[in-house]
């Protein structure tokens, strides 16, 4: 007696199911396309609520698409993982993935095995990133500070405070100098971008933000009558709890003299 498993639904393979992804991943691509680059076109998005967004950011554009397609959500997660690891670049590297999806598919329709067009592209990986570090890199003392700030001001063109370009970009670029360091092993500079801390507050304006010289956190007072501005104040950094512990078989600690 043979032992049969049932799967419910219908199962595609070969070259339909390939084609079918390969469009699919076209479509999105195609959503983004003509909002690349400084004369790209805004795109207005209205969701079920009615809510309108207008913006030419890629990660912000497939974020509010409702993508149901496997190999469609693929180029979305790789828009998103782009915005949070570099923060620019995202309608090109879905761009750029997808013509990619699209040659590999014909290659593959020309009896090359996929296996074959894969290393293909690994090694045309490889070959590209020696050529940036050999031909194209510059190094960032070599840039300059005009340089810097209009490659800050074009990365936030496309963002949702576009139009204070400008001053964010000098913040960026001020904020970047005062973290600058070299490294006393290698002699190399250095600049550690987890070193810049945002902090967020409510009740002003975008152009309210300012850049602060040392460290802020976010905190609220315990009381009102606590005042709102210390100079020269002495900060303690603990590593305990200060709350009163209770001791046990009805011991107490008195401390009667701070000296």
């Amino acid at each position: 007696m043979q032992n049969s498993l049932a799967i419910a639904g219908e199962r595609t393979t070969g070259a339909e199911v390939r084609t079918q992804n390969v469009t699919a991943a076209l479509s999105v691509a195609n959503v983004v396309k003509s909002s690349l680059g400084p004369v790209g076109l805004d795109k207005m998005l209205v969701d079920d609520l009615g809510e309108v967004t207008i913006t030419n950011d890629g990660a912000t554009i497939l974020n509010q698409l409702e993508v149901e397609h496997p190999a469609a959500r693929v180029l979305v997660q790789l828009s998103e993982m782009q915005d949070k690891e570099v923060g620019d670049g995202t309608t090109s590297v879905v761009i750029l993935a997808a013509e990619l999806l699209k040659r590999a598919n014909e290659l593959v329709k020309n009896s090359i095995h996929p296996t074959s067009v894969m290393t293909g592209y690994r090694l045309a990986m490889k070959e590209s990133i020696k050529y940036i570090k050999d031909q194209l890199i510059v190094k960032t003392d070599k840039l300059g500070r005009e340089i810097g700030f209009q490659i800050a001001k074009t990365t936030l063109s496309s963002k949702i405070f576009g139009r204070e370009s400008d001053f964010f970009a000098n913040l960026a670029i001020d904020a970047m100098a005062m973290v600058k360091d070299v490294n006393p092993d290698t002699g190399k500079t250095f600049y550690p971008v987890k070193a810049v801390n945002i902090v967020k507050q409510h009740g002003g304006s975008a152009k309210d933000s300012r850049l602060l010289q040392g460290y802020a956190m976010f905190g609220g007072r315990a009381a009102q009558g606590m005042p709102r501005y210390i100079k020269g104040a002495k900060i303690a950094l603990l590593d305990i709890d200060l709350r009163k512990t209770k001791m046990a078989m009805g011991v107490s600690v008195r401390l009667r003299c701070m000296h």
